[in-house]
């Protein structure tokens, strides 16, 4: 519970959006995907190899409601990247559907080594045939903030270093930004379960001055130089697991080895209505992982997985589509320009990926 006071408040008086019919719920997994952590080269490259050996086999029996099967979307850490590591991982994305992302740790950082950063990065995911591009052809890509310290949002400066992180992931290329939520950091801001455009404002201010998005005000505000779209992961309390018996436990959308995905905490997350405002219908649920660590993978992989899967073929009311980062992005904004029904048409609305 800690950070509770950046995001309870406005949690509790949040009224969730409902609709009627059915939920067409759209479910991410955005993996913090770190094969390097705790370990050296030969120690990651056996989690990669893991995760290509294993992920085919443990989505093949599932399909949603579209066909497709359980997608995975790898925010690799840019700062560590190797050729030996990226290559087997984007084998997996063509054979499976998944995609990589932009995952960035930095600390006290000026504007121009982050600038620098990211157009390293760009540049060698790119020589994998990674990231997307958008209708004029440049190359665009996801985002989440190593230190959860987006735009400079620790009290203590720490983890990140530039107030006008957003501008520069902006003028960069980045479509989205999927950090938070991050509580129980006290990176965590007072925007919960609204998906917005942020501000080119100094630390959290670019929460305070977001702007949520609608049909009415969507296209504008993605042609604003100035915003950058931000699509947050559910943040509630989960009165289901309590700890002693009493206090609520936190659900932020983080799948771990202790907490895995279940069917519950599915509809926790869909009852956040996260949304277009004014799209009920439409719902992103955006989990994030840290797939690259043993305890996390083992159920990822294995039986915890299968079982979540299983449980939500047939779940009433929920109609469900498994999405990539980008195809997620891609479904909001035609969700603001009016898309309704079938989603299948718009999952490559505006950014398609490399080589497509």
């Amino acid at each position: 519970m800690r950070a509770i006071d950046k995001w309870l408040l406005p949690y509790l008086l949040r009224r969730c959006p409902r609709t009627d019919g059915t939920v067409r719920l759209f479910i991410a997994v955005c993996d913090h995907f770190e094969p390097l952590h705790d370990t050296d080269k030969a120690g990651a490259l056996g989690r990669v190899e893991r995760w290509a050996e294993q992920f085919p086999r443990s989505i093949a029996p599932f399909r949603d409601v579209e066909g497709h099967a359980p997608k995975h979307t790898f925010f690799y850490p840019v700062e560590q990247y190797d050729p030996d590591l990226l290559a087997p991982l984007a084998t997996l994305c063509r054979a499976t559907g998944s995609e990589v992302e932009i995952h960035l740790h930095h600390d006290r950082s000026t504007p121009g080594e982050f600038r620098e950063a990211l157009e390293q990065g760009k540049e060698n995911l790119l020589r994998h045939g990674l990231l997307s591009h958008d209708p004029s052809g440049r190359t665009r890509f996801g985002f989440i903030h190593g230190n959860w310290a987006l735009n400079n949002t620790h009290p203590r400066g720490a983890g990140c270093g530039i107030d006008n992180e957003i501008g520069i992931l902006r003028e960069s290329g980045c479509y989205a930004d999927f950090t938070m939520p991050s509580a129980p950091s006290p990176t965590q801001s007072r925007l919960v379960n609204r998906i917005a455009y942020l501000a080119d404002r100094p630390r959290h201010r670019a929460y305070a001055d977001a702007i949520e998005s609608t049909p009415t005000t969507g296209g504008a505000l993605r042609a604003d130089g100035g915003r950058l779209l931000a699509i947050p992961g559910p943040l509630a309390l989960n009165w289901k697991r309590r700890k002693w018996g009493l206090l609520p436990r936190l659900e932020n959308g983080d799948l771990t080895g202790a907490n895995p995905p279940t069917a519950l905490r599915l509809r926790l997350a869909s009852r956040q209505g996260i949304s277009v405002q004014g799209r009920a219908d439409w719902v992103f649920v955006k989990w994030h992982t840290h797939g690259g660590i043993e305890s996390n993978s083992n159920a990822l992989l294995g039986e915890p997985m299968r079982l979540f899967h299983e449980s939500i073929r047939h779940l009433g009311g929920l109609e469900i589509h498994y999405v990539t980062a980008r195809e997620m992005a891609n479904l909001v904004h035609a969700a603001e320009d009016g898309a309704g029904g079938d989603p299948a048409p718009y999952r490559d609305y505006l950014l398609r990926r490399t080589g497509r």
